[in-house]
């Protein structure tokens, strides 16, 4: 079965793919958990403030009354190069960055598949059609080629134990840093990396040696890129450490679920199921089935060949999926007196999960495209065709595009049908109801955001920090241990009504929030019919020590003086997800 042009029918695959996306601008759904919340926050605060480049002992002013530069990532990076560019729309900076993190990543794997998979010129057709499913694989985007990009690696990792396109396979080594994250997959391709050479060296032997150097080599020159590119993160921590980050006080035995061993296991099960949702949460059971039905159809001598190849690749992802279920386990007991790993997480092995099972398909795609000229093993057996693998692979197409939010919620919006609980960006953001505050703010005070300090009751600060705000909370994966022990006298009275809060602050803490027992964990609170919070035990002396001067809530409060604050204002805009904000001051006491 030959395509004509089936690169390019790839590239309109993708466009269409994203088109939902694109086509409702500000109504567009976007991932909320971990990106909108927070990646997407720091980069385009970073970006007004022009302090991606800046050097240790700067202060991000909106974030946390002056987070320090250093526990931010690198300036040093594709996406903060496009959020640069486009400071003052942090929607088209990501929507700009979606489509080139999705277009290099079909292009890396038609690039790896075109020399190592599926090579044969009738092959180009499967080729493309991979490359469309990896690329519209449900990853954050936000991480860069994190995920998207290690079919780009793996093709130099192979070309450098073959001996050919060196410069290239250089070239890439050293350029991945700039657009992917050395915490969420640096060290863990370096370990499946470093045991594929220990195994070449077992294996082959003085044969394999020169190869093997090449890989080492290569690896040590992408593990010099990430430390080039994350040079703050390795000179705060090997050089001079500006501050002792609260990541080195997290007590993780409390946070696994309970059952040890057991809960690990099934953990295990669960990534090797459906994935992290981070990196590609898709059912497996498609490609499962896609396999058993292609070695079927297969001759018995191909079928035992591309079997073994199957089962190599199944147990490399219940290998990375075991090691990311039980490495929780191993920080919480083995590594609590080593306070770099400690605070290190090691579970991200989750991040490499999505490959192999795409190889999986591969292999058989494979051998279905050459086999149509062998023979049957049955009388009642047809042959396997090349149409059949094409098929295999339609399968697949639905079953990703299901698991991506981005695409469904989009599409539902699309058809008039949208999710209640999946706002758009604007709807989230909300600039309708927060710009009038600020207004208020300014009228009332002649001060400009950079005057005062608020934070957030049942709304994520990084909506305000999206808003202009400065805020004293924040969603951070780093920022100093002395800030969060001044900040939980604020919460104390909350914390001390809920142990599982208590716990999740304390033992965790990466989320610094005005938490409140009546609303729990819920960071979504219902838009329809605002809250309601009877008992607010909130500091606001404390929260004025800080800093603090108001309060943001989308709750409103039934006794604010209990709290030591005054209401001052309701905002409202139906076209908001928040559509009510109140507005309290903190009251000198």
């Amino acid at each position: 079965m030959t395509i004509k042009n089936p690169l390019r029918l790839a590239l309109l695959g993708l466009l269409l793919l994203l088109l939902p996306l694109v086509a409702l601008g500000p109504r567009a759904f976007i991932l909320i958990h971990d990106n909108l919340e927070a990646e997407v926050v720091w980069l385009t605060v970073l970006a007004r403030q022009r302090l991606a480049l800046a050097g240790p002992g700067t202060a991000v002013l909106p974030i946390m009354n002056g987070l320090p530069r250093e526990a931010l990532r690198s300036g040093l990076s594709i996406t903060m190069l496009v959020f640069s560019a486009l400071p003052d729309s942090p929607l088209a900076a990501y929507l700009l960055h979606e489509a080139l993190v999705r277009l290099a990543g079909l292009l890396g794997m038609y690039w790896l598949l075109r020399r190592y998979g599926l090579a044969q010129d009738g092959q180009r057709g499967l080729a493309a059609g991979v490359a469309l499913l990896w690329a519209a694989l449900p990853a954050y985007s936000v991480f860069g080629l994190s995920v998207l990009g290690q079919p780009l690696l793996l093709r130099a990792a192979l070309d450098l134990r073959a001996g050919r396109g060196l410069k290239t396979a250089w070239a890439v080594c050293a350029g991945l840093p700039l657009w992917s994250s050395f915490v969420l997959v640096g060290p863990f391709v370096a370990v499946v990396w470093g045991g594929a050479l220990l195994l070449d060296c077992g294996r082959l032997g003085r044969a394999a040696w020169l190869a093997v150097a090449r890989g080492a080599l290569g690896l040590i020159l992408l593990l010099a890129g990430y430390v080039l590119v994350e040079w703050q993160l390795f000179y705060g921590l090997l050089i001079h450490k500006a501050f002792v980050a609260h990541r080195e006080a997290f007590d993780l035995a409390l946070l696994p679920p309970p059952g040890g061993v057991g809960a690990g296991l099934r953990e295990a099960g669960r990534l090797f199921w459906l994935g992290h949702y981070h990196a590609s949460p898709f059912f497996k059971g498609g490609i499962l089935l896609a396999v058993a039905l292609g070695l079927w159809r297969l001759a018995p001598l191909a079928r035992r060949r591309v079997a073994g190849q199957v089962a190599a690749l199944l147990a490399l992802a219940a290998t990375l999926s075991l090691l990311a279920g039980l490495a929780p386990l191993l920080s919480a007991r083995l590594l609590a007196g080593l306070p770099l790993l400690h605070a290190f997480t090691l579970a991200r092995f989750y991040f490499l999960l999505a490959l192999p099972w795409i190889l999986m398909l591969v292999a058989v795609l494979r051998a279905l495209s050459e086999s149509s000229s062998q023979k049957p093993a049955t009388k009642n057996q047809q042959p396997a065709t090349p149409r059949l693998a094409y098929a295999l692979l339609a399968l697949q197409i639905p079953l990703v595009l299901a698991a991506n939010p981005e695409f469904t919620n989009n599409l539902r919006t699309l058809l008039g049908r949208p999710q209640p609980d999946a706002p758009g960006y604007a709807a989230y953001v909300a600039p309708g109801p927060l710009g009038q505050v600020r207004t208020f703010i300014e009228a009332r005070t002649g001060q400009p955001p950079a005057a005062y300090r608020v934070a957030c009751l049942g709304l994520s600060p990084g909506v305000a920090q999206l808003n202009g705000f400065y805020t004293l909370d924040s969603y951070q994966t780093v920022y100093p241990l002395a800030y969060k022990q001044a900040f939980r006298p604020i919460i104390a009275g909350e914390l001390a009504k809920s142990p599982a809060l208590a716990t999740y602050f304390d033992a965790w803490g990466n989320r610094c929030y005005l938490f409140s027992a009546e609303l729990g964990r819920d960071f979504l609170p219902g838009a329809t019919t605002p809250p309601l919070i009877q008992h607010f035990a909130f500091d606001a002396a404390a929260f004025r020590a800080l800093g603090g001067r108001y309060v943001l809530s989308v709750a409103r409060l039934a006794r604010p003086a209990e709290a030591g604050l005054r209401p001052l204002g309701v905002f409202t805009d139906s076209g908001a997800y928040w559509r009510v904000i109140y507005l309290y001051e903190a009251v000198e006491g």
